[in-house]
């Protein structure tokens, strides 16, 4: 058995074809993936679709989890990868609008303290490029450790943490003018 039992028991019993652990998965890490997907593709219908397959293909292969890494990573890499594939297949970097709002998304979410300030971030976000929203979103909104984070990017820590640098140098003037 991997480093995390308890994430083991409860896809072992998904699996087996127990409904009820695998709705216990999505409730558990539902929250994290919509943030991952929001961070990532700005506050849209594509963020929630994108949630939504993260546990259809987990649901489809989650046989494959052996539990050497977190339930919650695997998760997050998988919702990563979906969204890095959703902004490809955008023809343009045409941003849908930050202002339609999904209140599911939201309403269990103690990060966020308040609309206007959700809505700020969100639109410094979308003008980040790719590399540096994904550093972003990983390390600062969901709280991954730098090591964490480089390890989902499958980057150099050093790389991870330039990155980080720069995200955060672009955002200041961002954020500036957004508050005007």
């Amino acid at each position: 058995m991997g480093k995390y039992p308890d994430d083991v028991s409860m896809v072992k019993a998904a699996i087996t074809g127990d409904q009820k652990a695998f709705e216990k998965i999505v409730g558990k890490y539902r929250t994290m993936v919509a943030k991952v997907t929001v961070g990532m593709l700005g506050n849209s219908t594509d963020a929630e679709d994108v949630g939504q397959e993260t546990f259809l293909r987990f649901y489809r292969s989650m046989y494959q989890y052996k539990g050497d890494a977190a339930l919650g990573t695997y998760l997050t890499r998988i919702a990563i990868n979906l969204s890095l594939n959703e902004l490809k297949r955008r023809t343009s970097h045409r941003w849908i609008s930050l202002e339609e709002k999904h209140d599911r998304f939201h309403a269990d979410d103690r990060t966020y303290h308040n609309r206007d300030n959700t809505e700020l971030v969100e639109k410094a976000l979308a003008k980040l490029d790719i590399k540096y929203r994904t550093v972003v979103v990983l390390r600062i909104m969901q709280g991954f450790s730098t090591k964490e984070t480089a390890e989902l990017l499958n980057l150099p820590l050093g790389t991870v943490l330039s990155r980080l640098a720069r995200a955060q140098e672009k955002l200041k003037p961002i954020l500036q003018k957004l508050e005007e």
